[in-house]
């Protein structure tokens, strides 16, 4: 029942009697998180090498369907999806049984497993190769039509025992915003943009190191800057008189609200290089203040800071 493996795919090396490997084995990430096989269904179970023993029992009342994979493969992940799908259709006539070959090599070398995924049957303690790769979901349910026939055959027709069903875990509440934050935000939705601004400077004075009132403060400042202007005008102005600081400020503000960040910071940038003076200071300082808006980290706030500092030096 052995059907064509799928094109090359990483070999897993389960050679030798000694499993020096287990010393740094990886944990198998939980389902359902990045790098996990899906969250299972009512007919489905994951099994590590201490619980392989039991699982072998089973098969002696109802047909086991193992899927071994490894967190790097796509291809198994889709399809444990296909193969939990099919065993809820089947209401109990077959277990899925997911065992991840990486952390539970010794399993993985029974099976003579030589890449991921791979799906093998257990019929009364007896395995049943199936195939190895990736297979379209209509051609697996052909394969678990075969395993079945093959378990009525030999006598092996009991029901699997569903499992509880398996709740999503709930999403985390957010902590709740400190109060003065608080304000500023429900200014914000107000568009009350000067009361933000109070109440993020506020905050700002009773904790100099409260970073996000410093983020929410240039935010809010930026809001301010750009709620009244049309931007189609303040473009035309500024591709007319490309060295005027007034038309440069107002087309950045928009971009960084556009999404166009590298594009503001280079404007303010070239704008530093054609400046001196007053102007250059008021351009310098609307650039920082873009940083703080766009968030420290950003690796194109990065990136500027480089450019400006040379621009100025």
């Amino acid at each position: 029942m052995t059907q064509p493996t799928g094109g090359p795919r990483p070999r897993l090396d389960v050679r030798g009697a000694v499993d020096l490997s287990a010393l740094a084995r990886p944990a198998t990430p939980p389902p359902g998180s990045p790098g996990g096989v899906p969250v299972g269904g009512r007919y489905v179970v994951d099994v590590d090498t201490e619980g392989f023993p039991a699982l072998v029992q089973r098969s002696t009342q109802h047909p086991v369907v193992v899927l071994l994979w490894a967190s790097w493969s796509e291809a198994a992940k889709t399809l444990a999806a296909d193969l939990g799908a099919l065993a809820d259709e089947a209401g109990g006539t077959w277990l899925l049984a997911r065992i991840d070959a990486e952390a539970n090599p010794q399993i993985a070398q029974a099976f003579q497993t030589q890449s991921v995924p791979t799906v093998v049957a257990v019929l009364a303690g007896q395995p049943l190769p199936l195939f190895q790769g990736a297979l379209p979901r209509d051609q697996v349910a052909s394969v678990l039509d075969q395993v079945l026939a093959a378990a009525q055959a030999n006598g092996i027709t009991g029901r699997v025992t569903a499992a509880a069903p398996v709740e999503e875990p709930e999403e985390p509440a957010e902590p709740p915003l400190p109060p003065l934050h608080q304000r500023a935000y429900d200014a914000i939705e107000e568009g009350d943009f000067t009361a933000a601004a109070a109440a993020y400077e506020q905050a700002l004075r009773e904790n100099p190191r409260d970073d996000l009132a410093r983020a929410g403060l240039a935010q809010v400042g930026l809001l301010e800057r750009t709620q009244a202007v049309d931007p189609r005008a303040a473009r035309a102005a500024a591709a007319d008189a490309p060295a005027d600081v007034d038309a440069g400020l107002v087309v950045a503000d928009l971009d960084v609200l556009g999404g166009q960040v590298a594009d503001a910071f280079d404007r303010l940038v070239d704008l530093v290089r054609l400046t001196r003076g007053e102007d250059r200071e008021r351009v310098r300082t609307r650039l920082v203040d873009l940083f703080e808006v766009v968030g420290g980290d950003d690796p194109r706030v990065h990136a500027a800071r480089r450019a400006l500092a040379a621009a100025l030096y």
